[in-house]
């Protein structure tokens, strides 16, 4: 008769990750699926926030509007990224402009609904709190990038960002389309300066088009090069 494991040695099952875009789409949540075209508007900076957003598909802009008009753009975002999270935060009004950057295929959460999932679903929760973590980290880095690296340096890592370099699953791909205009907003240079760079990293191999802009690995030597 076979022997049964103790319970030092059995084995616990191992869990799945979590997959929050299934959990989002499930029945338990109500939810709002919107297509949105290439440079349409989800919300404008001064809206009130009523609902906090998840990308399914597609892209979505970022972007803040100073009192004497300028426009800069504060981050790119793609598919498995909350957006809007400031609701959730009691703020009276949007921060910020969101606009799709793509086509794009956004969930829609009202405030009221996320914060009762996010005290049902633990797991959520998690993948929640990671994401915002992960947001705030990048915020800090963006300010280092900014005060300490040369433009070049600064546009690199943002090439690699977009790709999601070291990412797993994911592409080496950036969405198609994306200016160098907006790149220029977002690592504080001209865009001459960025169509100069784009050509060196060309040329040397760093990036390719075809079908949309693909960014290679080796673009990481501008960024850790002294």
């Amino acid at each position: 008769m076979a022997k049964a494991p103790d319970a030092t040695t059995r084995k616990s099952p191992r869990r799945s990750a979590f997959d929050a875009q299934a959990f989002l789409e499930s029945a338990s949540v109500s939810s709002k699926v919107t297509e949105f075209r290439r440079t349409e508007i989800i919300f404008r900076q001064g809206d009130p926030p009523k609902h906090i957003y998840y990308i399914e598909e597609g892209g979505v802009k970022l972007s803040v509007l100073s009192n004497s008009g300028k426009e800069a753009v504060v981050s790119l975002l793609g598919r498995g990224e909350f957006f809007g999270e400031g609701c959730l935060t009691g703020l009276p009004c949007r921060t910020a402009t969101a606009a799709a950057i793509a086509p794009s295929t956004v969930l829609a959460i009202k405030k009221e609904e996320m914060i009762r999932v996010l005290h049902a679903e633990h797991a959520l929760s998690d993948s929640f709190i990671s994401h915002m973590l992960a947001r705030n980290i990048r915020l800090e880095e963006d300010l280092v990038d900014q005060l300490f690296n040369s433009s070049e340096k600064r546009l690199a890592r943002t090439l690699l960002l977009l790709a999601r370099y070291g990412k797993q699953g994911q592409p080496q791909k950036l969405l198609p389309r994306i200016s160098q205009g907006m790149l220029a907003e977002m690592i504080g240079t001209t865009r001459s300066r960025v169509n100069f760079f784009m050509n060196k990293f060309k040329k040397l191999g760093f990036i390719h088009y075809n079908g949309g802009l693909h960014v290679d690995d080796s673009l990481l030597s501008v960024v850790l090069h002294d």
